[in-house]
């Protein structure tokens, strides 16, 4: 029977070019949290799922001893998998509840709650109690909430009942007892129902309960503040421990979620540019919940990056609300990252086309600045996702070799880049690219011994003494692979340094590109210095300047960029190794006393590491920039 006409054929062949490449996949998801949507190849919801660390829980789907049926079954059915990151795992907790029950997925069946939301509940008694509370709110007291889930729920029900040491039993049970009961035992409870504790004190446990679950949490923290410093004072160091350990479990449960509050029906559009590239990312607010994102890559015109970059973003951010809302609902309020071009004529559009005012507001405050900082941070990833993308890294590669002249189609390119302070810890890094982009794999660090601190050319020849060499000695002249370019993050000085190791082990064949950073560091400065390292001697093309839109000078720049992302984080790591010290210590701006301060609030390092930027400003003496420092200390590479 002809292949074209046999069905079993048909649907072999298009199940294998239906196959989701989950190989490819992971590689662009990130260690952080979010919530990931499962999706079939009729664009259907499978499954939503929520996690601390995205990149291990997605690629625990796709390992080759699945023993669960319904997963395997539904691992079948996946083309696509989409993310959405996320400030904290509580923000996800909520973000995947709002999305199981807009979409419904088939697989999350054994997950849906179709009850109305849980509640936290305080009884109006003279000892109030506090219970999980769902249904009608008609009972005396006080109702917090609501949260995303009954498991949200007895979670901070069972880390309050350790902060707080409010009762959390029957009021049958507190009325009958005649000792303490076993809550009491592990300090879980003060024992009201026994009078182990007066009304007065009980009463100071249930006002900081009250101030906690009204967002009040800073104030509670100030207070177990002072009072682990006045038990420290008094030398009772384990008393300050146990208030240290409650600060810490306050944290925990206090981490704000800027994904859900009040009933806001609004669109929130945030955009990101680079490398000719627009990112566009929406996220639908309908009754204070996040429905879900969705990220758009408009197509640009030629030459389009040589337009002034505040223009630039204006002009795009004008022309997509524009199209967007042509075919779609229009919310009241639209809250964007910036503003767009003839803004005033825009609303009116689309006010008109509403039939109701359309407000666009891009000066921001609260939590709908907090919306587009998260807007923001997912259209930088897909953005990134899409530069490193197959498609982008080939057609940067043609450019590459049409720009430079070269007779062939660089199949791996190493870059290098040393970092260092003030001489201090020096690291030299290797990233290496191929035809689809990182191959992460292959990248090395070299921690540079042994030379004058803060020399940098000698710190580059024994990195690329140490690589080449290395290679060399282990299997040989001939079979040893080589870049076919390889670049190095400085000028003719660095450059030169590359040329003398390469002459030294008489290896030939290598294009050698140094990349100087443009005056002020514009990237459309940059500047090229290329060597040609071929058989009958060295060729030198001394700065080569591509225009700003070139994709040639976009891939350069990335491969650039990432050598000194690279370098830089191996540098922090090994310069707070050899620092005896705080890891705080490092941080430009962070002196002694509010490095203090950031301890005693948070009771210590591990908890630091764990806050948002929004926690860390909080803290006295912390500016939001000075925050920002101390998360990117803990969260680069």
């Amino acid at each position: 029977m002809d292949e074209e006409k046999n069905p079993e054929s048909i649907t072999n062949r298009k199940q294998a070019e239906d196959c989701f490449d989950s190989a490819a996949f992971l590689k662009s998801v990130p260690h952080k949290p979010g919530v990931y949507r499962m999706m079939s190849a009729d664009d259907k919801v499978l499954y939503v799922g929520k996690a601390k660390d995205l990149k291990n829980r997605v690629a625990s789907y796709f390992r080759k001893n699945l023993v669960n049926s319904r997963i395997y079954s539904m691992v079948k059915q996946i083309r696509d998998v989409q993310i959405t990151l996320t400030s904290t795992e509580a923000e996800a907790l909520l973000l995947e509840s709002n999305l199981i029950k807009k979409h419904h997925p088939r697989y999350n069946i054994l997950l849906r709650d179709d009850k109305s939301y849980p509640y936290i509940y305080l009884s109006a008694h003279r000892y109030p109690r506090l219970t999980f509370h769902r249904g009608a709110r008609n009972k005396k007291g006080q109702y917090f909430g609501p949260y995303p889930s009954a498991g949200a729920v007895r979670e901070s029900l069972n880390l309050l009942q350790k902060l707080f040491l409010v009762r959390q039993c029957e009021d049958s049970y507190f009325a009958n007892r005649s000792r303490p009961c076993l809550q009491y035992q592990i300090k879980r409870c003060t024992a009201p129902c026994t009078h182990e504790i007066s009304e007065q004190d009980y009463g100071q446990g249930v006002e900081h309960t009250v101030k906690f679950l009204q967002g009040k949490s800073q104030q509670v923290i100030d207070e177990l503040v002072q009072k682990m410093d006045q038990s420290a004072s008094r030398l009772e160091y384990e008393q300050a421990a146990e208030i240290r350990d409650r600060i810490e479990y306050l944290r925990q449960i206090s981490q704000q979620q800027y994904v859900s509050g009040g009933q806001a029906n609004v669109d929130v559009i945030a955009l990101q540019y680079a490398s000719d590239i627009a990112s566009v990312q929406v996220l639908t607010i309908r009754r204070g919940n996040n429905l879900g994102n969705k990220n758009f890559f408009p197509k640009m015109p030629p030459a389009f990056s040589e337009t002034s970059p505040q223009n630039r973003e204006a002009q795009i951010m004008s022309s997509f609300l524009a199209q967007y809302y042509m075919s779609r609902e229009i919310p009241s309020e639209v809250l964007l990252s910036q503003q767009p071009d003839d803004a005033e004529a825009l609303q009116e559009m689309l006010s008109i086309k509403a039939g109701r005012k359309v407000s666009l507001l891009h000066k921001l405050r609260g939590d709908r600045s907090r919306w587009v900082d998260m807007a923001l941070r997912n259209a930088q990833h897909a953005l990134q996702i899409q530069i490193s993308s197959r498609a982008g890294i080939q057609k940067r590669l043609f450019a590459l070799q049409s720009e430079l002249q070269l007779d062939y189609i660089p199949a791996r390119m190493e870059c290098f880049d040393i970092s260092h302070t003030m001489g201090e810890a020096t690291v030299a890094s290797c990233v290496v690219f191929g035809l689809e982009g990182p191959i992460k794999s292959d990248y090395r660090r070299y921690n540079i011994k042994d030379i004058v601190g803060g020399d940098d050319y000698a710190a580059m020849k024994q990195a690329l003494q140490r690589r080449f060499k290395r290679a060399l000695d282990q299997s040989g002249k001939d079979e040893m692979t080589l870049p076919d370019i390889l670049f190095i993050d400085g000028g003719k000085g660095q450059v030169t340094q590359a040329v003398d190791v390469l002459s030294e082990l008489q290896i030939s064949g290598v294009d050698i590109i140094g990349v100087t950073k443009g005056e002020g560091r514009r990237q459309d400065m940059d500047t090229l210095t290329v060597l040609s390292m071929g058989e009958q001697g060295q060729s030198f093309k001394e700065k080569i300047f591509l225009p700003a839109h070139s994709s040639a000078l976009h891939l350069i720049q990335q491969i650039r960029d990432e050598a000194h992302r690279f370098a830089i984080s191996g540098h922090r790591a090994r310069r707070q190794k050899a620092r005896a010290n705080s890891p705080l210590q490092g941080i430009r701006g962070l002196g002694p006393k509010r490095r203090q301060s950031l301890l005693k609030q948070f009771g210590g390092i591990r908890a630091i590491t764990r806050a948002s930027v929004d926690e860390l400003a909080k803290v006295n003496g912390v500016s939001k920039q000075l925050a920002q420092l101390i998360y990117d200390e803990f969260h680069q590479g």
